[in-house]
């Protein structure tokens, strides 16, 4: 054990409320907390500029704790310094409806950037984090007045280095020269399994200096070092910093610190009581800290004093530069211009006036062509398929050469660039849009899942999204992976099938300021639909009867994307034939569900039990529409390699099926 542990008294308070507090859950991870101690009394203390008065100040440096297990060590950082986090709430760790949830949750607690625990993520954050920030500083500072200039920093463990969006990330991070990231690496060689040097042997300074940072090595309890190491790593102007800190997890534990045994479980009462007396920590009450610690701690009246001085700078700006503080404050407010409703309207007007048959990729192309110069907000960027995903733009200007850009080439990343783009979100002055194909959204599906979790509008534009794509073949022609997006809580899922319902599409995702929203597109040209005004004013309410009966009402069909032309093919068929059916357009299933009972019975009567689901992915998520008494057309397997007309009519999915399903049922 490092000697004069009980002089530091102000680690030692974390190590303290993080002891006690896993003890009292009888669950948690005490050891990173109770080793990142010092390097987190540093930092905090000394560099971090932040008030606990007000969490969501815009130019405050983001805190990023990317091994989350270790939750213990931001909530105690939090409470230490002020935040609304009381000594209740640590006492609540990991209970029912608490603040201090067993991995930090964004949005639980004053303070907590970002939601952290699965492992990599959070250094991916980071890494949007610093993205943002310097991007937005490239649009917004003068010359005169450098209104955005704040740190990310982030704390990051073994397993988030193992984990391998972290190499994604950190490769990006490099080569965009992100100098205001800071990453601090609790190289402690302990994870759930033991010692991680029997399966985690990287040199990780050389894969660092390799990615293009800076990398520096010290002792994480050698506090001079921990601050001589941070001013460096703020000296580096053009390179990120990865600060190698040598720690022993759950210092200050004599019977369990570098073991496994302090990683994910409690210490126990008695190595608790052993544990006190090591640090020199007068008072054995469990959860008491003297009151001359919370004084040392105590960060309001210095964030106070930031905020001022900052808010007198703005003040400064505004006089100066009127208009970009304006729209400086609605950007960083998360609003869309004034304007943007009756732009997007006006687009998608003249795209029913147009009537153009083309891919949804062309036409969601055509809608970000239309919209982001209206929307300076727009950072878009595609995981090395802009040419295929069609999301580069007239307009486009990629951050690699242009700091003011606003698109950002991810190559071959797609779980980096979402978690990134999930960061890029978090930061705010921005709206994030990633691409890929749809069958590579399975590589960033848990980043996806994270901004549903998060609450964060991310925009998922995936093309390729059937069979349709035809000669690649089953590995790249996805069947399953709509479902699993509808079914993410908190997220919407768009398959337009034409220009129009992508148009609106765009809209509606933009508009949505709490969820991510994903858009479903195809490679080949889908026939044009006409509607009437009131069908399009329908269309943003997920599904609508985009072609009615004659006569009574018999069956209906319901289809998205690109199998809606199938769709109204067999409506005529079925109309010549006598046949009463309606066909309905389900662009988002997700907000359909969420109208009125009567919207809903006016589009799917609950009397009409013949009911047919058209779409080129896996039949079971239709069973909530149709019933078991209805018919779903679409794919049980996976796909094949063939041209796409080949592959439709080998799997059944064409308008002669749609055909005889509905006459089978009436």
């Amino acid at each position: 054990m490092p000697t004069q542990l009980n002089q530091r008294p102000n680690a030692n308070a974390i190590r303290v409320l993080a002891m006690d507090a896993v003890q009292q859950a009888n669950s948690g991870h005490p050891g990173a907390p109770m080793g990142m101690a010092d390097i987190a009394e540093v930092l905090w203390r000394e560099f971090l500029s932040h008030n606990p008065n007000n969490a969501n100040w815009a130019n405050r440096d983001r805190f990023v704790l990317s091994n989350g297990h270790g939750s213990m060590l931001i909530y105690a950082l939090l409470h230490l310094s002020g935040y609304n986090l009381s000594l209740d709430d640590i006492k609540n760790f990991r209970k029912l409806h608490s603040k201090t949830a067993g991995h930090p949750e964004h949005g639980y607690a004053d303070g907590i950037e970002t939601t952290t625990g699965p492992l990599g993520q959070g250094i991916a954050n980071a890494v949007g984090f610093a993205l943002a920030e310097k991007t937005l500083a490239a649009q917004f500072n003068k010359a005169d007045n450098a209104i955005i200039d704040h740190y990310t920093y982030a704390f990051l463990g073994d397993g988030c280095l193992m984990e391998g969006v972290s190499h994604e990330a950190c490769s990006l991070a490099g080569t965009l020269g992100l100098g205001k990231l800071i990453a601090y690496y609790d190289d402690n060689g302990i994870s759930i399994d033991g010692e991680v040097e029997g399966w985690f042997s990287d040199d990780t300074a050389k894969r660092f200096e390799a990615y293009g940072w800076q990398v520096l090595h010290v002792d994480g309890h050698d506090q001079d070092a921990i601050r001589q190491a941070t001013i460096d790593a703020k000296a580096e102007t053009t390179k990120p910093s990865l600060i190698i800190c040598k720690t022993i997890i759950g210092l200050g534990s004599p019977n369990k610190q570098g073991k496994e045994d302090c990683h994910g479980a409690p210490l126990g009462a008695d190595e608790i009581a052993l544990a006190r007396e090591a640090m020199g920590w007068a008072d054995s009450t469990p959860f008491a800290i003297p009151d001359e610690i919370y004084q040392a701690w105590d960060a309001r009246e210095a964030g106070n004093a930031r905020e001022a001085a900052w808010n007198e700078q703005f003040a400064k700006y505004q006089s100066a530069y009127p208009a970009e503080a304006a729209e400086l404050l609605r950007r960083l407010n998360g609003e869309l211009p004034a304007d943007f409703e009756q732009v997007a309207n006006d687009f998608i007007k003249a795209c029913n006036d147009k009537g153009e048959s083309i891919a949804t990729r062309k036409a969601s192309q055509n809608a970000i062509a239309a919209l982001a110069p209206n929307l300076p907000e727009i950072l878009g960027g595609s995981a090395d398929l802009a040419g295929s995903n069609l999301t580069l733009w007239a307009g486009a200007k990629g951050v690699q050469d242009h700091a003011d850009g606003n698109y950002v080439h991810y190559g071959v990343r797609e779980f980096g660039m979402t978690a990134i783009a999930n960061g890029v979100a978090l930061h705010g002055g921005f709206i994030p849009y990633t691409a890929t194909f749809l069958m590579f959204m399975e590589y960033a599906r848990n980043a996806v899942r994270m901004s549903a979790l998060m609450k964060q509008r991310v925009i998922n534009v995936y093309t390729h999204d059937s069979i349709g794509l035809g000669e690649d073949g089953p590995t790249h022609q996805p069947v399953e992976q709509v479902a699993s997006l509808r079914n993410t809580p908190n997220h919407f899922t768009w398959r337009p099938c034409d220009t129009v319902e992508t148009a609106v599409a765009w809209k509606k995702a933009l508009q949505t300021a709490n969820a991510p929203s994903s858009l479903i597109l195809s490679r080949q040209n889908l026939a044009f639909q006409a509607r009437s005004d009131e069908q399009i004013n329908n269309i943003e309410k997920g599904g609508y009867i985009l072609a009615s009966e004659q006569g009574t009402l018999q069956a209906i069909i319901i289809a998205t994307g690109s199998e809606v032309e199938l769709a109204m093919n067999a409506h005529k068929q079925l109309t010549d034939a006598g046949v009463g059916v309606r066909v309905v357009s389900m662009p988002c299933a997700e907000i359909f569900v969420k109208q009125s009972s009567d919207y809903i019975e006016s589009v799917l009567p609950s009397a009409v039990r013949a009911r047919v689901a058209v779409e080129a992915g896996i039949v079971d998520y239709w069973y909530k529409f149709v019933g078991l008494d209805g018919k779903i057309i679409g794919m049980t397997t996976f796909g094949e390699s063939a041209p796409a007309k080949d592959l439709f009519e080998h799997f059944g999915i064409t308008t002669e099926a749609v055909v005889d399903a509905v006459k089978s049922l009436v």
